[in-house]
């Protein structure tokens, strides 16, 4: 588990029933490529986030493959047609197997 992982996201409060809104998401992550050498010479191992997915109330939003040329902290801003009520969920999948995951909730106004 990347120790400096931080997962950050923007959500609105509130939408119109068939509103489309803009939701924008950050994490804190060195991305490490693999390819870079530490002052030893040695190669530093790959530690990227690889995947990043966001369900809405269950049924899946957003499913982004990331590859080790991404920078670091990631950054994504997607949009998204809200009919009812519910949560959003965002998981991003780190290459050592750690999985990190914010829930933001959103009302009908």
């Amino acid at each position: 588990m990347a120790a400096d992982a931080k997962p950050r996201v923007k959500v609105p409060k509130s939408a119109a029933a068939g509103e489309v809104v803009v939701i924008k998401t950050l994490i804190t992550h060195k991305m490490e490529s693999g390819q870079r050498k530490d002052e030893a010479g040695a190669l530093i191992p790959r530690s990227i986030i690889n995947r990043f997915t966001c369900d809405f109330n269950g049924v899946n939003v957003v499913d982004v493959e990331i590859l080790p040329s991404v920078s670091s902290n990631p950054y994504f801003e997607f949009e998204a047609k809200v009919d009812t009520a519910g949560e959003f969920r965002f998981t991003w999948y780190d290459d050592d197997g750690s999985v990190y995951e914010d829930v933001k909730a959103i009302a009908i106004a």
